[in-house]
Parts: structure tokens; sequence; C-alpha cells
């Protein structure tokens, strides 16, 4: 049978896209805006309040001994605007030999009025259309947390025309095939393919890599990524509507519509549960009957009985507080991508984590400084030509360097003539020297036997980004730049290991010395270094097989089979790959590694609140049912007593909306 959640999932359809209209873009270095879905948007919040004002319109009449037609027409207006969406989704139902909770509860209160409980019937229906309306909006804020998202990609492209010439089309509008130009600073329209000019592009909303990346002719560019100095000539590749960006939200907006186990179990018990109520129900009009019992007494009991009976409680009891979880969540920057992932993430008992961009932030740090033998340099000198040569890059690894300069004290002198070539370097005049800092491969001779080439070695195999520094053609250091350790990972670890009772293990494909250099200084002891894909999947499925219930979280291509193997999946959302992204359960967009902890606690307490909801859910229909059959349960007191159960859950459930129910216990 149909639950009231599969009736709203497809009544929230047809209004979503006027509910939620395109935003335009926000400048390149502009965080994603978040749009908020206003109450009012959404038709069931509309037919609720517009029900609740027709039954207070009616009351006073009502209640003043006033003229029957006017109160009468009030309260047949509120049961219209209250009940005639629920009822017709109920009626399709019945069509389709189902029988819907919404159905029978506008039976109930047409019922009541028909023995002239009119006022008990609206009241019914007015808190009914409530209970709707607030599951609509917890549905809506999920939604809103996902859809800032799609301000990553710009709203409008420069398409190159046949003839050279050049248009401004929206973004949306671009095809397989069609070539657009990006000009520097702005942010890419699609994904697609280099075609012409070379530049280094920002893809950390993407994929997480700490440095700007060279894109030349060939290489694989993503749409809402950053463009750099130079212009690109980009051929779209994939359609807009299929964008990384537009997967990622399509995946979270996906969340909302699926059911968490819990919430199975309680629809498969709620289709038989409904029909024996119906039995009942009938058993409760007949046998009273049957005995003596008068017409519009034995009547007035059964439809109380069954309203009181109705476990419509019990349905809103598991999704509200999942959902909240959900939207939360994705307000704090984790993207979970169903209702079974929240629910999964609170089961978790055992985590293992990547280094390399999960417990590592991809901010680079000056960590070498190595002269080269015969350049007439100590590293003060070498760091202070590096400095000034870099001074006017905005490139990530000049901002390295310029800072150790800084933290050294060391003064920096004038540059004159700077360029900056992508994928290359800088070239600066300083002191009336040449000199030049950039990559070794591109800046370097390829001959192992010279002490450049030693030196770039040691620092490589150091896991260090090389940098070479020239003078006037000839190399005189080379400088090492390496991944900087999240302030909050060793906080995280601490807080998972309180979360699981365990700590977590390290897997990583690095070397040995390095994982164990990072594990140390956040207090993990199980390190598995220098490992394959397939061996983080067999070391997932052994903890699997002992029983453990294992989170993943990682970044890479090479963590997307671990994360895929795993009870739960999290992927670092700026550090993290296309695949790993697809993979994962979940994804932390902001690339706050404190979030990890946060959420797992979070779907503890929506865990918590599901229990409770169905705790009150149970004691409401108990109490109610057996006061209608052992003594008189005035309808009204039934109306409130059941509606009132209904509410209650779905305003306990949305207590995890409010921004204090996110946990912090990174923090603590």
């Amino acid at each position: 049978m149909p639950s009231s959640l599969d009736q709203r999932d497809r009544r929230r359809d047809r209004h979503e896209r006027d509910a939620h209209p395109r935003e335009p873009a926000p400048p390149a270095a502009a965080p994603p805006s978040r749009t908020r879905t206003r109450a009012l948007a959404l038709p069931e919040v509309r037919w609720a309040l517009a029900s609740l004002v027709l039954f207070l319109l009616a009351l006073v009449p009502y209640l003043a001994d006033g003229p029957a037609w006017l109160w009468g027409a009030l309260f047949a207006a509120a049961y219209a605007t209250g009940g005639w969406e629920p009822g017709w989704e109920g009626l399709k139902a019945l069509r389709e030999r189902a029988l819907d909770v919404d159905l029978l509860m506008v039976v109930a209160a047409l019922g009541a009025a028909a023995i002239g409980q009119v006022l008990d019937g609206a009241l019914l229906i007015v808190i009914f259309a409530t209970s709707g309306a607030l599951e609509a909006v917890a549905t809506a804020r999920t939604e809103d947390s996902v859809r800032g998202l799609l301000d990553l990609a710009p709203a409008t492209a420069t398409r190159l025309l046949p003839d050279g010439s050049e248009e401004t089309v929206d973004a949306e509008l671009l095809a397989v095939g069609d070539t657009v130009l990006v000009r520097p600073g702005e942010r890419i329209g699609a994904d697609g393919r280099v075609v012409g000019g070379a530049s280094e592009v920002d893809q950390a909303t993407i994929t997480g890599e700490p440095l700007p990346v060279v894109k030349e002719t060939g290489d694989e560019v993503f749409a809402g990524t950053v463009n750099g100095t130079g212009a690109l000539r980009v051929r779209v590749g994939r359609d807009p509507s299929d964008s990384v960006i537009a997967r990622i939200v399509r995946m979270v907006e996906e969340a909302s519509r699926t059911k968490a186990p819990t919430q199975l179990f309680i629809e498969k018990v709620e289709q038989r549960y409904s029909v024996s109520m119906v039995l009942a129900t009938l058993a409760v009009f007949g046998v009273p009957l049957a005995f003596g019992d008068d017409l519009t007494s034995a009547l007035l009991r059964a439809m109380t009985f069954m309203i009181v009976a109705s476990p419509c409680a019990v349905v809103l009891s598991t999704m509200p507080p999942l959902l909240s979880a959900i939207a939360n969540a994705g307000r704090h920057g984790v993207l979970a991508k169903s209702a079974v992932v929240m629910e999964r993430l609170g089961q978790v008992d055992a985590v293992a984590l990547d280094k390399t961009g999960t417990l590592t932030e991809g901010t680079p740090r000056l960590t070498d400084v190595r002269p080269l033998p015969g350049g007439g340099l100590d590293a003060d000198a070498l760091l202070r030509l590096a400095a000034a040569a870099e001074h006017e890059s905005e490139h990530p690894l000049a901002r390295a360097v310029v800072g150790a300069a800084r933290e050294r004290g060391l003064a920096l002198a004038a540059a004159e003539g700077f360029t900056a070539a992508p994928g290359r370097g800088v070239t600066a005049t300083v002191e009336g020297r040449r000199i030049e800092v950039g990559s070794p491969a591109r800046l370097l001779a390829d001959d192992p036997d010279r002490a450049h080439a030693r030196v770039v070695r040691e620092v490589e195999e150091a896991g260090r980004t090389a940098v070479a520094v020239l003078r006037d053609g000839e190399p005189v250091g080379v400088l090492g730049v390496a991944d900087r350790l999240r302030p909050d990972a060793a906080a995280t670890v601490a807080a998972l290991t309180r979360l699981t009772g365990r700590a977590p293990v390290l897997l990583t494909g690095d070397n040995e010395r390095a994982a164990r250099q990072v594990a140390e200084r956040v207090g993990i002891t199980d390190v598995r270094a220098g490992l394959l894909p397939e061996e983080k999947v067999a070391a997932v499925r052994a903890w699997e097989a002992e029983g453990r219930r294992v989170l993943v979280v990682g970044d890479g291509v090479n963590d997307a089979p671990a994360l895929a193997a795993a009870h739960c999946g999290v992927a670092m959302g700026r550090a993290g790959s296309d695949l790993a992204l697809e993979t994962a359960d979940a994804v932390v967009v902001r690339d706050e590694l404190a979030a990890v902890p946060a959420v797992v606690a979070l779907s503890r307490a929506a865990h918590r609140l599901v229990v409770q909801n169905l705790v009150i859910a149970g004691v409401f229909i108990a109490v109610l049912v057996a006061w209608d059959l052992i003594g008189t349960l005035p309808l009204p007191l039934g109306v409130a007593g059941h509606e009132g159960s209904t509410v209650l859950v779905g305003l306990n459930g949305l207590r995890l909306l409010r921004t204090a129910a996110w946990p912090r216990p990174a923090a603590r």
C-alpha cells in the first residue's frame, strides 16, 4: 500500500520546478549562494494555510451561533482546500487496488460531517493538512541544501561560431560538439576538452587538487572550474545536464526520494495494518449495532476508532528525522545521497582513512631549500631570489615560497620584467640577474648524472613537489613543497575513536615512512601503507567478514573500490576524483574533515528521534484505541489526540533542521 510519503513525493514532482527557480551564477570568486525555498512556494503549505484560515473564519460564527449557511460554507471550503489533494491521490491509489491512509482520513472527516460533527471533521482535515505541509517543508529544505552547487556553473558561455564570430548563450543550451571560449578568470561552462590555448585551471571545487592544473590541447576540463591567466577553447564533450556538478546535485536530490530500511519495514507493516484497521472498524460499527446500539452512536464510535487507530504518526516517524538530518548535513557541506546512507552512517563501528587529500588538506608549504653546489648561494639567499621572482605570481606554489621567505624575515628585492607561462613557471629580473622558478621537467635538462637531477629526485622521492630555481639559465637550487596536514585531523581521529570505540586505520598507497609520519601526528597506530586499490578492498572486506560495519573516507580514484565495498563510503569533495564522488555514499563538499564524525553523530541523533517517534506514536494509538473500545472517547478528543501525535512526531523529526543540531564532536 502506498504511504502518504509516496503520494506526497508524486505531488512534489508537479511543483518542483516552480518552487526552485534557477538563480544567476555568482562571479568566479564568489562562493555558491544558498537559495532557500519560501514556504508559501510549496502547494502543500498554501493549501494547509488556506484550510486553517477558513477553519478559523468558520469557527467564529459557529461558536457565536451565527447563521448556519455562513459557517457551513466556510467549513465546506476548509474541507475542500485541505482535503482535495490527499483525497484525489487516495482515489487514484484505490483505483490501483491499494488502500491509502490519506483517503481514510478524508473519509473519516466526511463521515464526521455526515453525522453532524462538522467542527470535528474540519479539525481533522486542518491538522492532517498541516502535517503534510510540515513534511513538504522538510523535504524542500533538503533540496535547498544542494541547489547552491548549481551556482558553481556559470549561467552563460561564449560560443564560437563556424565563421569565427562569438555569441553569448545560456550555458544550459550548449550541445556536445560546441566550442566555447573561456577567457582568463572565467568559469568553464561545460565539461569538455581543450582544443586550443593553454592555461592553468583551478579544479578544487571538483577534484580538490591543491594546485591549479595545466591545461593544454587534449586535456579534459570540468564545468564550474576557474580558468587562470590564459585563454582556452573548449569543445563541449558532455551535455550540461550531465556535468560532474549536475550529477552530484542529482544524486543528492534523489536522497529525499529514497527510503531507509526502517521506513520500508514500517510500510510493509502498514499495508497489512491498514486492511486490518478497516476490518476492525467495521466490527466496531457492526457489533454494537447488532446488540441494540443506535446508528449514530455506533457510527461515531467506529469513525473515532478508524481515526485513532490510523498509523499516520507511525508512518511519519522515520522519514522526517532522516530528511532533516540530510538537510542539516547538506547545509554544513556533507551531501548524503539517500536516506539509506543517512541511516547507515550511524551504524558504523570501524573507520578507514586515506592519507593524501583526506588527512592532509592539499595546501602546499615549503619544506626544502636545497642550494646546488657551485651556485654560490646559501639557503636564505636561494629562497630570497626565488621569492622575489615569485612575488607577483598568484600560483599556490608561489604563495608557499613567498610565505616561507616572509616567515624567515627575508627582505625581497624588487623584480622587473615579470612573466608567467602556464605549466612552466615564472621569469623575472632580480638584482640584474634573470631568475626562473618553475617545473624541473620544463626548465632543467634531462641528465640524471647532473647534481640538480639527483636533488630533484631526492625531493620527489620524499613525496614532495620539486621546484627548480635558475639564475641566468643555470640551476642554482631546488625547493621542495609538500602538502599540509589538516589542522583538525588529530581531533577528527579522536572523535571517530570515541564514536566507534576503536581508533581508525590508515589505508594508503603512499610509502611506509610518509604514512607513519602522518599517522603518528594524528594518533593512528594501525597503518597499512603501499596498498593497491584491490588491497584496500581486501582489507575492508576482511573487516566486514568479522562483523564490522566499516566507514571508508577517501578522495582518489584508487579509493573508489574501497568506498564501494564499505558499509558506507565518504569522499572528500574538493580533493575527490570524479570516480570517488560517484562511488561514495556521501560527499564532504567543503573539505572539512571534522564533518565526518559530525555526520556520524547526526545520523545517530536521527536514529534516536526515530525511536522516540515510534514510541510516541505507539503510546498514543494504544491509549486512544483502548479508550474508544473500553469507554467513550469523544470524537474531537480522538481527532486532537491522533492528529496531535502526527504533528508531534513531525515536529520532533524537524528538530534536526536546526543549526544547533549539527554536532561538533571534533571540537570537543
